[in-house]
């Protein structure tokens, strides 16, 4: 087979417990944060040394912490930092090769750094457990582990219905394995999956064994399909140019983007919704198991090199429509992410954070986080980014070297939702969140 067997077994915790979780720890940040607001913004961390000794995975205290403690991980030239989420405290500066960036692993405590041809295990050290009608939180010491999946050119690491598909544009090989058996002491077991011709594609795993598919080529690529637990073909779908990126919506719905609109697949059947011009790339999405609608880019020149666009998308997954939304300043594809109600968050380049309601496609809040900015002519040069955990926006501003928490309850009251801004001791590029909270057994980071 080709998906790991048995991992449904793994679904012990219900959504209805992982959500009630979820929140707890934010409430659990919010009000720590509410606290540090009172000493200032712009108020440096108490760092750890620039470059922290090696851990050894093995060889690490554990202590208990009074409830889910996240913790934020931000890439730069030669390394990574692991931040609390909470106190914005710098705990490791850990070395790591060439450009990197982070992928959610799954089970709310490790990321994968894609460094080289490998995705490489980071233990951020927070985590949860069960115990009865309550939960005990724990945090050690962040570890960068040996701990890989290696293959040639790593491109998206999704994980879904607690399965893991690690994606390889350079072999066309497709890597899965199961997220709550992570360790960074433990080699990484998975299932292997070569595709017909390598390409730049995706894969999203199902609980049943089945997984969506792209196919394509280096010159081109636009097919959607659904494969069962066999790996026999169930459904395709060949009018999807430019086939790019992944969401998931409420009850497992999922989009893969295109340059002519989007591709929805809701259980064996893949739908097309074209847009209403001839080219409309919504290449990068943003999905909420609290909505039905995605969040996308839209971008309309075929020509441009860079092309900074104005408008989004929202795709109702139930209706198939898309909406397309003006908005007064441009983003990046850093820019899009989704709030703890399934709201719609855009960064844009004008520094301002738009709280956008996914249904009517109104702005209902706006905070301004950052200074003006730019997205830059290289996709791989450092730029403001949003990460969001529960209830809190993570935002970094490389220009002015700060991470930027934002308390997304108090978005409507502008500025004063920026509850803290954190110096950090190297130029921010990616960033992401482990929540530390309980969350399905392998399943998706609640952050």
């Amino acid at each position: 087979m080709f998906l790991v067997s048995g991992l449904h077994a793994l679904m012990t915790t219900t959504q209805k417990s992982t959500r009630a979780a979820r929140s707890l720890a934010s409430l659990t940040a919010v009000s720590t944060l509410a606290l540090l607001a009172g000493c200032g913004q712009g108020s440096a961390p108490e760092s750890a040394p620039s470059s922290a000794p090696a851990v050894d995975p093995s060889d690490r205290e554990t202590h208990e912490a009074a409830g889910a403690n996240p913790r934020v991980a931000v890439t730069y030239d030669g390394g990574i930092l692991v931040l609390d989420g909470v106190t914005g405290k710098q705990l490791a500066d850990l070395p790591a090769e060439g450009f990197t960036r982070l992928n959610q692993a799954g089970d709310a405590r490790h990321l994968f750094l894609t460094e080289g041809d490998s995705f490489r295990l980071l233990d951020t050290g927070t985590w949860s457990e069960p115990h009865g009608d309550h939960n005990h939180s724990y945090t050690t010491d962040p570890v960068l582990s040996d701990q890989r999946v290696e293959g040639s050119h790593p491109g998206h690491l999704v994980v879904h219905d607690g399965i893991a598909a690690a994606f390889f544009d350079g072999d066309g090989v497709v890597k899965t394995f199961d997220p709550s058996a992570l360790d960074a002491t433990t080699a990484i077991e998975t299932e292997d999956q070569t595709l017909p011709d390598p390409h730049h594609g995706v894969a999203v795993p199902r609980e049943d064994g089945s997984v969506v598919l792209t196919e394509g080529t280096e010159e081109s690529r636009s097919t959607v399909l659904v494969q069962d637990a066999d790996g026999e073909e169930i459904a395709r779908m060949d009018e999807c140019p430019g086939v790019h990126g992944e969401a998931v919506a409420a009850d497992g719905v999922i989009t893969v983007g295109c340059e002519n609109g989007i591709v929805i697949v809701d259980g064996d059947e893949i739908t097309h919704v074209e847009a209403d011009q001839e080219f409309a790339r919504i290449g990068n999405q943003a999905g909420s198991p609290e909505s039905p609608v995605v969040l996308g880019d839209f971008k309309t020149d075929p020509e441009a090199e860079l092309e900074r666009p104005t408008q989004i998308s929202l795709t109702d997954t139930e209706s198939g429509e898309i909406e397309v939304v003006d908005l007064p300043s441009s983003y990046a594809f850093r820019s899009l992410a989704r709030g703890p109600q399934g709201e719609a968050l855009v960064l844009g380049t004008d520094g301002t954070l738009r709280v956008i309601d996914e249904e009517t496609g109104e702005t209902t809040a706006e905070v301004p986080v950052t200074e003006e900015w730019e997205e830059p002519a290289e996709w791989q040069t450092p730029m403001p980014n949003i990460t969001v955990s529960g209830e809190l926006a993570y935002v970094t501003d490389p220009e002015t070297q700060t991470m930027h928490i934002v308390d997304l309850t108090k978005a409507e009251d502008g500025a004063e939702a920026v509850v803290d801004s954190v110096e950090l001791s190297q130029v921010p590029n990616e960033v992401a969140v482990a929540s530390g909270a309980v969350s399905e057994a392998g399943g998706t980071d609640p952050s």
